[in-house]
């Protein structure tokens, strides 16, 4: 740090990237003194001429207003007042265009002078060391200071800052070509220049105060230098004509060698910056007591024949500033707000003058050319090499052409100062600060959006959270108190407590698990006593029960009593005898393979082909037996009982006939092959399982399709035989051959085998039957 003021204070200055040296033209305007202008015919002052919120109205139209009388307080962070310039009254309150590229409209304040000049009531201080530092700031927020150099920065905001400032700089350079207005002043006014200084130090005591201006000022820098003699803490020091030079981050880099970061300000690094009009105002407002209402403009080019700086009151018109030092316009004459490398064109003449403005131009069409049509880039690199902040220009006109606003971003588009230098150096003449001041309107317009949106979620979560708070506290206001403990609660609680305590002196094991008996008990009769009581409610309940249950107990039994006793005993037998002709049919399959002759191959595939079928339509007539046996409560249908009967009688028919035959089977001598095996059970067999009866049923229905089948089969083969001696047209020979003795045999073999088959078969139904009737 040392070093380094030792640098400063020998005169070092160090250079910053880029840069260009346009012509000056300075020669025009500052020849001569700051001169007064006569008041102009009326007064728009827009109540926002500076970065910030604006002030709040205080004034309405018709009233009579004072030289310097405020016409608006400050109402919000970085707002500041704006004060009548000259004395009069107030004709309108309206929007009017404002001083800027776009000549949007701002709300204004129309003053109609009435030429008297008249100040209001001024309070100076002729010695402000005796003011504190929270006076000063607050001297210099009411007299509506802002920065008069650049973007109109708020000048107490600067003041009030709370990081340590090590050095204070004072921007003198006034680099930008045909501008003269800070020179003059210096020249004119370096006491009260170097007294603002001076009260900026008593505010922020930095350690050393460097006023740079450029080498071609060198009157300036006689007069300040002059003035400064006393104060060994300011020094003067003289930079080299750059443009441009008096840019912040740039003045920085070569006063004290250090570099503002990206995205930041220069208090980060300790440095602050201010203007010379800017503390030419802070003198004016503390010593004098006078607010800002003028500052001084610099008018000129070749279509200005007495061009000059003037003393301009704020809201004055620029026509009348043009018309005052002699203004001859040309065919198509542009009139820039500004220098010509960082100032605008003006839609109209009829703006007012605000407190960031320094200067008019008013060029014919050789002083300052037409741009020409715009051309392709031809990456010459020369708007790089210019760039004082070393930005890519040629990839930002790109991003900023093609709306890429995060490349933008990327590539620091904030840290261009709209300088200018690439433009001035560019040979396709492309506007490539237009182009960058485009992007940056429209990615501000997008952050606010977001913003926006943002809060506008938060309101959105905030609501939500609210409701349902206010539901659930609606909900648990619905709920059940529990009763609180009555005083006899309390006491039998209470007794309960001093009965384990008076227990526990009989011995240390009895009192201790007394003790834990007594709390348990008393936490339960607690627990009880803070549970509302719901024993009316499980009484309700319980008689619903019973009542519920007596319902469906009466509803079963009116079930039960419904179906008559003969179906009860019909279902019954016909389970019993599913089950019996289940057994049969097992007992016939295991007698099947005794029998004297094995059957044909065709024969048992056939055998097994019906098998298979009547395995399946009767398991599926069980399954419909199933399924109809729930619905045995209610009454069956007139078809249901037809069918029914016509089934019982078919049934019956058949079990006599089977009996019949059973009986004729029994003369016989030779016995059945359920004999012979042995399967066929006792009259006092036991009741078969349920499963058993399933299968029961099953073969049950094998068996008597196989006998129905034999039976058909028989009655066939006995028709043949009697209708084939009576019908037959040919005779009768008494010898055959060998081959038809022989089918003849094995027909009588098979009718006998059929014949067989079907007393068996009879023989058990008939058993199954008479089992069935017993067992029933």
């Amino acid at each position: 740090m040392e070093k380094l003021l030792e640098q400063i204070k020998k005169g070092t200055v160090w250079a910053f990237p880029g840069g260009v040296h346009p012509p000056q033209q300075k020669t025009l305007s500052n020849s001569a003194r700051i001169a007064r202008l006569p008041l102009p015919d009326k007064l728009v002052v827009p109540i926002k001429q500076h970065i910030g919120a604006n002030g709040k109205l205080i004034v309405e139209k018709g009233q009579q207003v004072l030289k310097g009388q405020a016409l608006s307080v400050p109402v919000a962070n970085w707002s500041v007042p704006v004060h009548a310039p000259s004395s009069g009254t107030i004709t309108d309150i309206a929007s009017m265009p404002s001083a800027h590229p776009s000549a949007l409209p701002e709300l204004s304040i129309i003053i109609e002078p009435d030429g008297k000049d008249q100040w209001c009531e001024l309070t100076p201080t002729p010695n402000p060391s005796e003011l504190s530092h929270d006076e000063l700031v607050d001297i210099i927020h009411q007299a509506g200071i802002s920065g008069m150099g650049g973007a109109g920065f708020p000048t107490y905001v600067k003041a009030d800052i709370k990081q340590p400032i090590e050095f204070l700089i004072v921007n003198a350079v006034e680099c930008e070509p045909y501008i003269t207005a800070d020179d003059v002043l210096m020249r004119e006014h370096a006491k009260q220049v170097v007294q603002g200084i001076e009260l900026m130090q008593q505010i922020l005591n930095p350690t050393l105060c460097i006023v740079g201006i450029e080498d071609n000022k060198p009157e300036a820098i006689a007069a300040m230098k002059s003035a400064a003699e006393h104060n060994a803490n300011i020094v003067i020091q003289t930079v080299p004509t750059v443009y441009p030079s008096g840019g912040e981050k740039q003045l920085i880099k070569l006063l004290t060698n250090r570099e503002v970061p990206s995205g930041g300000i220069p208090a980060d690094i300790g440095i602050l910056v201010h203007n010379t009009g800017t503390l030419f105002a802070v003198q004016q407002a503390v010593y004098e007591g006078k607010p800002l209402i003028e500052r001084v403009v610099t008018v000129t080019g070749n279509t200005i024949h007495n061009a000059g700086n003037v003393w301009a009151l704020l809201g004055t018109e620029v026509k009348h500033l043009l018309d005052c030092q002699g203004f001859s316009p040309v065919p198509q004459q542009r009139v820039v707000m500004g220098g010509p490398m960082m100032g605008f064109t003006l839609p109209t003449v009829r703006i007012g003058v605000i407190k960031t403005t320094n200067c008019i131009l008013a060029p014919d069409h050789k002083e300052l050319a037409e741009p020409g049509p715009e051309k392709a880039c031809i990456r010459c690199s020369a708007c790089a090499d210019a760039c004082p902040a070393s930005l890519l220009p040629q990839q930002l006109q790109w991003f900023a052409k093609s709306k890429e606003y995060d490349k933008l971003q990327e590539h620091n588009l904030f840290d261009c100062i709209e300088c200018g230098a690439c433009a001035y150096v560019c040979p396709s003449e492309i506007p490539l600060v237009q182009y960058y001041r485009v992007a940056k309107v429209e990615i501000k317009e997008q952050q606010a959006e977001k913003i926006k949106a943002d809060r506008a979620k938060e309101r959105f979560d905030a609501r939500k959270e609210r409701l349902e708070r206010e539901q659930q506290e609606r909900q648990n206001r619905h709920k059940r108190k529990p009763a609180a403990k009555t005083p006899d609660e309390k006491q039998k609680v209470a007794d309960a407590l001093a009965r384990v305590k008076s227990k526990s002196s009989d011995g240390d094991e009895k009192s201790a698990v007394a003790a834990a008996i007594a709390r348990a008990k008393a936490k339960k009769q607690q627990g009880e006593e803070l549970e509302p009581d719901n024993s009316e409610v499980a009484k309700e309940r319980a008689l619903r029960k019973e009542k519920a249950r007596k319902y469906k107990e009466q509803k079963a039994a009116e079930g039960e009593s419904s179906p008559t006793p003969d179906d009860k005993k019909s279902a019954v037998a016909a389970a019993i005898a599913r089950a019996k002709a289940k057994k049969a049919a097992q007992a016939e399959q295991t007698a099947e393979p005794q029998s004297d002759e094995a059957p044909a191959p065709a024969d048992d595939k056939k055998a097994a082909v019906a098998a298979a079928i009547a395995r399946a339509k009767a398991k599926k007539a069980a399954q419909a037996e199933q399924e109809a046996e729930p619905q045995s409560d209610e009454a069956p249908a007139p078809a249901d009982d037809k069918k029914a009967a016509v089934a019982a009688a078919i049934a019956r028919a058949k079990a006599k006939k089977a009996a019949k035959a059973a009986a004729q089977a029994q003369q016989s001598d030779e016995p059945s092959a359920a004999e012979q095996t042995g399967e066929v059970e006792p009259e006092n067999s036991q009741t078969h399982s349920p499963a058993d009866d399933k299968k029961a049923a099953v073969a049950a229905a094998i068996a008597r399709a196989k006998a129905k089948k034999a039976a058909k089969e028989a009655e066939q083969s006995a028709a043949s035989e009697h209708s084939a001696p009576e019908h037959s047209n040919e005779p009768q020979t008494s010898s055959g051959s060998d081959s038809e003795q022989t089918a003849s045999e094995q027909t009588a073999a098979e009718k006998k085998k059929a014949a067989v088959a079907a007393a068996i078969a009879r023989a058990k139904a008939k058993k199954l039957q008479k089992e069935g009737n017993d067992q029933s």
